[in-house]
Order: C-alpha cells, then structure tokens, then sequence
C-alpha cells in the first residue's frame, strides 16, 4: 500500500536526541503518530501536538502500518523486538519495521526474518549526522533490506534525510555503519593529536582551525568538532557510550571477518580511557582530553 499522510499510521520508539526531532519531522508532514518510550515525559512535546501514547512496542505494531525505532544498545533492540511485549509480539501482515539504532548485523538478520514470519517486512536502516542532523532532516541513512520494501518506505524516510542509500540485503546497513563509525572514530582521534600538537608548539589553536580547515584536512570532524574542543566544549551530539557500543561491535565483526584494523583498536582504547576517566557522557569531541596538554 503506498505511504499516504491521512491513512498511513506511523509508530516511532524511542524519543532521545536523535529520535525525538525524527518523529518531529513525521509529524510536520501530516501522519498520524503513535508513540512508545521508557520515560514517557520524553515524548511529552510530541503528545502535546497529538500523538498518542501506547504502554509498550507491542501496542504500537498493532496500531502502526510502519513503526521506527532508534534506540540505545543491540540488548535495547533486542528487547524492543523480541520482548514479551515487543514489536514481533503485535506486528500485523504487511507491515514494515525500521530500525535506525546502530546495532549489531546479525541482529538486524534475526529481525528481518522474524518479521518475514509473521508476513511483515524489516529494515535496518541506521544513520549519521548527530543531533544536528536529526535536527535538519539531513541524516544519511544506510539501508539494509529487500529492495521492494525500501521504495516502499522512501517517502517517509525522505522526511528524515537526504542520503539515502539502500546498501544490500538484510545487515548491510548496519555493516555500512560501521564502516562510517570506523571512519569517524580515527579522524577524530587525528583531529584531537593534531590540535593538542598546534597547543604543545604554541601555536594558537583557532588560527590554526581556521587555516587547515579550509584545506584537504576540512570536514565536520575538524571544523566543527575541532572548534568545540578549542572551546572546551564537550556538550553531547554523539555520546562517547554510545561509540564505544559502536567500536565494540565493529571491533566484533572485524574479528569474525579476520580483518586485523589497528586504527579501529586504537581508537576503542582511546575512548574508553576517556570514559573511565568520567568523560562517558561528553560528546565525542571530549577524546581532546585524552591528548590535551
């Protein structure tokens, strides 16, 4: 059936940083939403804009034609989908679930099949861009899952971002996550060394941002991350948690893969260092206070 805004029932779980101007944006466009959170106050502008509350995933699924998750850790996942009281538990025939957590690929493959079950399609479908990103409607998102059911759902993504990519069967979306995570996590890490070097030599770190960064060393990393930690400003957009989970996975799959990646060793090593040290909720620009003088 194709997405239409005054019959097409929509269900999100999961209404944090990311999740909550998402929904947002699904509900600017006109559909009707249904809605599932742990902390039923951090749903509380959507409701007041009309979306209604259900107790559990399970009374989302039977409400909603396509219902999106995007929650924190593969357990979270896990339980969102498989609980007693999870999505699997009321899907209906011919609906589709997306979830836009990064998670694990094996993961993502149990879901896809168990919804084929019960005669409903899923997708993973992570995403990139942080909380400005989600803010914007200009996540990428990369898509995991048959390719009927991902034209079937871009509409409604499109809503969401504006690089969207279907990048294989069932998984892959997470598996390109991991790759972009990789990318991200040893960039960062240069940005970090390559600011704590321009302070040890005594250079003013801003004059130095503003002339690298508009060279072949420019991007979001160093222009935008690199500004915050000149600022000392290590407020949340992506949480270090939450890359460490990403790390784990990634270091995970590369061990089932045989793939020996020392950049992505590093960079797990350096964020947990930055956690233990009780940086775990900075954003991930706080790993500038692993290297900084």
């Amino acid at each position: 059936m194709p997405i239409n805004k005054n019959t097409t029932q929509v269900g999100f779980i999961g209404l944090g940083i990311m999740g909550r101007p998402m929904a947002g944006h699904i509900m600017d466009a006109g559909f009707s939403l249904h809605v599932y959170t742990r902390t039923k106050k951090s749903g509380a502008p959507l409701l007041e804009r009309g979306a209604q509350w259900h107790d559990s995933p399970a009374e989302v699924s039977r409400h909603a034609d396509i219902v999106i998750t995007i929650v924190g850790y593969p357990k979270d996942v896990e339980e969102t989908y498989f609980g007693p009281e999870g999505l699997l538990a009321g899907l209906q025939s011919g609906a589709t679930l997306i979830d836009m957590t990064t998670s694990e690929p094996q993961l993502a493959i149990r879901i896809a099949k168990a919804a084929a079950e019960k005669g409903a399609h899923a997708l993973d479908a992570p995403v990139s861009g942080g909380d400005v990103g989600a803010r914007d409607a200009k996540l990428s998102i990369m898509v995991g899952g048959e390719k009927a059911n991902f034209l079937g759902v871009l509409p409604l993504l499109q809503l969401l971002g504006t690089n969207i990519v279907l990048q294989g069967p069932a998984g892959a979306g997470q598996h390109t996550k991991m790759c972009n995570q990789i990318i991200i996590a040893g960039t960062i890490l240069g940005v970090a060394e390559g600011l704590s070097y321009a302070k040890r030599a005594g250079l003013d770190p801003k004059a130095v941002l503003d002339c690298i960064g508009g060279g072949a060393a420019g991007g979001f990393q160093l222009n935008v991350l690199g500004a915050r930690m000149i600022e000392d400003d290590f407020a949340p957009g992506f949480i270090v948690r939450h890359m460490i989970k990403d790390l784990t996975i990634a270091s995970d799959e590369a061990k089932a893969m045989h793939a020996d990646l020392p950049a992505l060793k590093l960079a797990k090593q350096q964020f947990e260092r930055l956690r233990d040290s009780g940086g775990g909720d900075d954003g991930t620009q706080g790993v500038y206070k692993v290297y900084a003088p």
